[in-house]
């Protein structure tokens, strides 16, 4: 039988796709047809923050349901976290590197440009960041794939711009990376780097069989940090960044929450056991709402009249039973 694979059809997308029918292919002796899909998110050239959480996926959700496709392939960081009924991800396949990297027409990194440099990133996340290291960076706006970002790039209409690392990887571009920014610098998006196979719930011999391209340590990871993402109500485009790691059985999240002009920022780590990755993003994001990240993401109405109290800045860690430490 001939398994048919939904994806986007630009070149990131038929590359990770690509990834996973091979993977497929291998395990379990069987074809994979790609079938792309256009979705709204591709046809529109507004900023993507503009677009709002599931313009890219919506699409293949529903040729999905419609039993056009068997399988999905996503971007992990662009669906919503909200589950969707009648659908399931079935694999998280090893993820790669979830950072962010700066290309510059230098070839320098961050810490080469001016002040005044243009830096070509239409992430809020990225934004504020960018802002926070007080370089005098100017952020702009960008839209189009990994090629079209390049090209503007090299043709000056930026200095730099600031991509995942897992994009340039698959793509066979990493040689155009002037720096990987250190998480401590520049904490990427939640579940950056990661797909995520999606298939139909009652499809049970097909769930069973997608298991075995899942990776444990990767769908911790973004359960960890997803859960986070989910229990602060924020979306995809939000300055909210999380990145977990996994070693000897734990897991440890750390995840941030930005003011868009990177004046104010929120910061927690925590560790607990690799079951408990879910639990782990929840508490996080208690103890950020807590410190008053409700008010940066703006979920809770300004109507009480009292003072905002001031906002953490400093590391803070948080154990799996949820104590600084």
């Amino acid at each position: 039988m001939t398994l048919r694979l939904g994806t986007r059809g630009s070149a990131l997308a038929l590359a990770q796709s690509r990834l996973v029918a091979d993977a497929l292919t291998r395990a379990l002796q069987e074809p994979v047809e790609l079938v792309e899909i256009e979705t709204d998110g591709d046809r529109s050239t507004a900023p993507v923050p503009e677009l709002g959480v599931g313009v890219f996926v919506s699409a293949l959700r529903d040729a999905l349901a419609a039993k056009e496709i068997d399988i999905a392939v996503h971007s992990y960081k662009d669906l919503p976290t909200a589950p969707v009924e009648g659908l399931t991800i079935a694999a998280v396949p090893r993820r790669e590197d979830p950072r962010d990297v700066v290309v510059t027409r230098t070839g320098g990194g961050l810490a080469s440009l001016p002040s005044g440099a243009r830096v070509g990133t239409g992430s809020p996340r990225r934004v504020a960041q960018v802002l926070a290291l007080g370089r005098g960076l100017v952020c702009t706006p960008i839209r189009g794939n990994v090629d079209t970002r390049l090209r503007k790039l090299a043709a000056g209409e930026f200095d730099a711009v600031v991509l995942a690392a897992a994009g340039l990887r698959r793509l066979d571009r990493a040689a155009d990376i002037s720096e990987v920014l250190d998480p401590d610098v520049i904490l990427p998006a939640p579940a950056q780097g990661a797909l995520a196979v999606e298939c139909r719930t009652g499809d049970h011999t097909l769930v069973e069989q997608l298991a075995c391209i899942d990776d444990e340590s990767s769908r911790a990871a973004v359960l960890a940090e997803r859960t986070l993402l989910a229990t602060l109500e924020a979306g995809c485009s939000a300055p909210v960044a999380a990145l977990a790691s996994t070693s000897a059985g734990e897991i440890t999240l750390t995840a941030a929450v930005f003011a868009p002009d990177g004046s104010r920022a929120l910061r927690r780590r925590g560790t607990a056991a690799l079951s408990d990755a879910a639990g782990l993003g929840a508490r996080l994001a208690a103890q950020l709402l807590t410190d008053g990240a409700d008010r940066l993401l703006g979920e809770i109405a300004r109507d009480s009249g009292a003072s905002p109290r001031p906002l953490a800045t400093d590391a803070q860690t948080v154990r799996a039973g949820g104590d600084r430490q």
